[in-house]
């Protein structure tokens, strides 16, 4: 019989904080359909759905023209602080952006970001997103929300907050002219949930 003295026994550090790697790394593989997203360190797992992607190719399409398709991703990774892994439903880079040495794009890369809502997600995208995205220093970031036919567009982040708001309909165009984007947004394709 082995007879171990316990005083002795040198315990390994575990930290109950998980990086963001780790979590994304437990998560894989991702079920095929689902998008995740880790906001304030909670993972949120949701369906895609026909409107939300309806939404998000009616905004891309209108973006094309516009800007280098290398600029425009979906569904992309971007950690936006401690305990945020987001991966916004659109997002435009700016021209100049380059990913870090680890392949990533940063927070200050983003120039725009679309969020369309969806049920199970709306509170964070209304709340915890909207502000990583104001305090990264977004300078445009609008939300889509099928379920009312509303465009929320957030603009001028200063001081972790996004200090000018505009409401639109749907089929009311949303006014990019007076940001860094200088364009106007067609709504009147976007589908109601």
């Amino acid at each position: 019989m082995t007879v171990v003295d316990t005083d002795r026994i040198d315990m390994a550090d575990i930290s109950d904080e998980l990086t963001l790697d780790e979590m994304f790394e437990w998560l894989e593989p991702t079920p095929e359909g689902f998008k995740v997203e880790i906001v304030e360190g909670t993972v949120h797992m949701s369906p895609q759905r026909d409107t939300h992607w309806r939404i998000i190719l009616a905004i891309l399409k209108q973006l094309l023209p516009r800007f280098a398709e290398d600029r425009l991703l979906s569904d992309v990774r971007i950690d936006f602080g401690e305990g945020n892994g987001f991966a916004p439903d659109l997002i435009k880079l700016f021209d100049k952006a380059a990913k870090n040495s680890h392949g990533r794009w940063l927070p200050e890369h983003a120039e725009f970001v679309a969020e369309v809502i969806s049920k199970g997600t709306a509170a964070a995208d209304y709340g915890p997103k909207k502000a990583a995205y104001a305090a990264a220093g977004v300078p445009v970031f609008l939300i889509v929300d099928p379920y009312v036919g509303r465009c929320l567009l957030h603009s001028e982040p200063k001081d972790g907050d996004y200090h000018k708001k505009l409401v639109v309909d749907f089929g009311l165009d949303v006014d990019l002219t007076g940001t860094s984007m200088d364009l106007v947004l067609k709504t009147d394709a976007f589908p109601r949930d």
